[in-house]
């Protein structure tokens, strides 16, 4: 009989414990964080779909037009010192 333990024989702090987790209102907050893990999980995984989308289609379409659009800056500049080292104007200029 000693073994089995009954209300009774629980301490103070052990039934009012109990009595705590046992209420409706603590249910419901664990409900409702569980529930809002839930969705903060969702929210996360697409939002990392997301990201890795925009990351590879900037990779795919926006870094070469990058890439053309520097060199052909670096060809147009080529082509300014070529001339004025060999003294023509460059086209667009007006001449005198």
């Amino acid at each position: 009989m000693a073994a089995r333990k009954s209300k009774k024989n629980q301490g103070v702090l052990s039934r009012v414990s109990s009595t705590i987790s046992e209420s409706p209102i603590i249910y419901k907050g664990k409900q409702a964080a569980s529930d809002a893990g839930f969705v903060a999980n969702k929210l996360l995984r697409s939002t990392g779909k997301a990201a890795w989308i925009a990351g590879t289609t900037f990779l795919v379409l926006i870094v070469p037009l990058i890439i053309q659009m520097d060199r052909e800056a670096q060809y147009n500049e080529l082509e300014l010192q070529q001339a004025s080292l060999l003294g023509t104007p460059p086209a667009g200029l007006p001449q005198k």
